[in-house]
């Protein structure tokens, strides 16, 4: 039981203390970067599947 609370205070201390949190302002900006990509994506996934549902309806519409 000692060996699990002296981890939890060393996961703890090391938390708090040894790493570099990002400040609100890089938090923002990495924000705003995830946005815009993830928009992008969606808007080339959306064309894309348009482009594929005209060329079924194409060749559908040919071949019945």
């Amino acid at each position: 039981m000692k060996k699990i609370i002296n981890y939890i205070k060393e996961a703890y201390s090391e938390l708090a203390h040894k790493v570099s949190w990002p400040t609100r302002q890089e938090l923002m900006n990495s924000a705003v970067v995830v946005l815009v990509a993830s928009l992008i994506i969606a808007i080339v996934v959306w064309v894309m599947d348009l482009g594929f549902e005209n060329l079924m309806t194409l060749i559908y519409n040919k071949v019945l």
